[in-house]
């Protein structure tokens, strides 16, 4: 009977649990002047070597994004090592921070479908009184 889920997907659920945990508690009296960060996802390599984590930042200055970010990818040997004594590992994956810009892209996607559809409305309303008078 095969699994439900792969053996990289369970490692990877488990190591976004902990680093999310690690972020929120440690991390941050470690680094207290980072921003607000979330962890969006984790990808596991095939062979456990290398876990990719994005993280999302909500702030709208792209300087301290680039600069939290910096911070976090100075800090990955001590999430890493962390992170190695939460988990029953053998070797513990290396840790590599990336930003996850799909929830501003999402946004930023809706909002251009708003004004399409505002515009669209607006359109429609200044079409309707020709047609009226004919």
């Amino acid at each position: 009977m095969p699994r439900e889920f792969s053996r990289t997907d369970r490692v990877g659920q488990q190591i976004h649990k902990e680093i999310a945990s690690i972020l929120q508690q440690e991390f941050k009296h470690r680094e207290p002047e980072v921003g607000m960060i979330t962890v969006s996802g984790v990808e596991i390599s095939r062979d456990l070597a290398h876990a990719k984590v994005f993280i999302t930042f909500y702030e709208n200055d792209e300087a301290k994004v680039a600069e939290d970010l910096q911070k976090l990818q100075d800090a990955k040997g001590f999430v890493r090592g962390l992170l190695g004594k939460r988990i029953r590992m053998r070797n513990v994956p290396a840790v590599h921070f990336f930003q996850d810009a799909s929830i501003l892209e999402g946004a930023r996607i809706s909002a251009l479908v708003n004004k399409a559809i505002a515009a669209d409305e607006e359109k429609s309303k200044s079409d309707k009184p020709d047609e009226e008078s004919n």
